[in-house]
């Protein structure tokens, strides 16, 4: 038997599988492994030692981290399904990350989402329209971002639950602003299986400073994407390949105009898409 002979008897194998997407799904995975393991001539060692990371990476999970996720983003898998399914006209999708926690606390318009320990004081503001521009009422902001310290609330027990997140809905001018702090870099979590593979590749390691959002409106695709800081260092070497130009904004220094308790003020506007009718 050749290779091409077991890949066909395989492929076969999945032919009559019912789901017309599944059957579709499967049938291009079988073609990509089987043709990687040919390509690049894998050993048995090679394939062993694959299954032993993956297996590693399954006991690295818990409820508070994914580590399939981290792989999924390091690899620039998590970025590519982004741009496939991105919605086009509309706010620019990144990577949703392993820190997302659902069930975050809605939050009054303008509210702080942080602690004065959190990092320098920072107001972020703007709107949420459609892709023509009409401003949303009701649209949801889903918000959440590490401390100065690097570390997301799940990760620290210092800090209290669902610290530095928060869901803001937009009244009908469709405006929104929230106090929070600017963010900062920080490195991945690296004390797991996707630590070693980025230590044997000798990638960085290092997230561009990012405030998350999933915005969402009745009616509209919601979109997940992020803020990034201006004057970070890591754009350019994100880790995880989540930096698109169209979501880096500066932070500005707070001017007269701006409310006397932040230093900081950055204005992102998001546009959705509007829903596509089911098929």
């Amino acid at each position: 038997m050749t290779p091409d002979q077991l890949s066909e008897q395989v492929l076969d194998r999945f032919a009559g599988t019912p789901d017309p997407r599944l059957r579709a799904l499967l049938a291009a995975l079988i073609s990509h492994l089987h043709a990687f393991a040919v390509q690049t001539a894998l050993t048995s060692q090679e394939w062993l030692a694959a299954v032993e990371f993956l297996t590693a990476t399954g006991h690295k999970c818990d409820a508070q981290r994914q580590e399939f996720i981290l792989l999924s983003d390091v690899l620039g898998l998590s970025s590519l399904v982004d741009l496939v399914n991105a919605e086009e006209g509309g706010t620019e999708p990144t990577v949703l990350g392993p820190f997302y926690l659902p069930g975050a606390p809605e939050r009054r318009m303008g509210e702080q989402i942080g602690r004065p320990e959190d990092g320098q004081p920072a107001l972020a503001r703007g709107r949420v329209t459609d892709t023509s521009g009409r401003p949303l009422a009701a649209a949801r902001l889903d918000i959440w971002q590490a401390s100065a310290n690097g570390l997301y609330d799940i990760q620290d027990p210092g800090q209290p639950p669902f610290n530095l997140r928060g869901v803001f809905v937009t009244g009908p001018d469709g405006c929104f602003e929230f106090r929070t702090v600017r963010p900062a870099s920080y490195p991945i979590p690296t004390d797991g299986p996707v630590g070693d593979l980025l230590r044997a590749a000798r990638c960085d390691h290092w997230r561009a400073a990012h405030i998350h959002a999933i915005v969402s409106a009745p009616g509209h695709a919601a979109v997940t994407t992020h803020i990034f800081d201006a004057e970070n260092q890591y754009l350019d070497t994100d880790a995880v390949f989540g930096v698109r130009d169209s979501l880096i904004r500066p932070f500005r220094p707070a001017g007269p105009a701006d409310p006397a308790d932040v230093k900081f003020v950055v204005e992102m506007d998001f546009a959705l898409v509007t829903a596509r009718a089911p098929a």
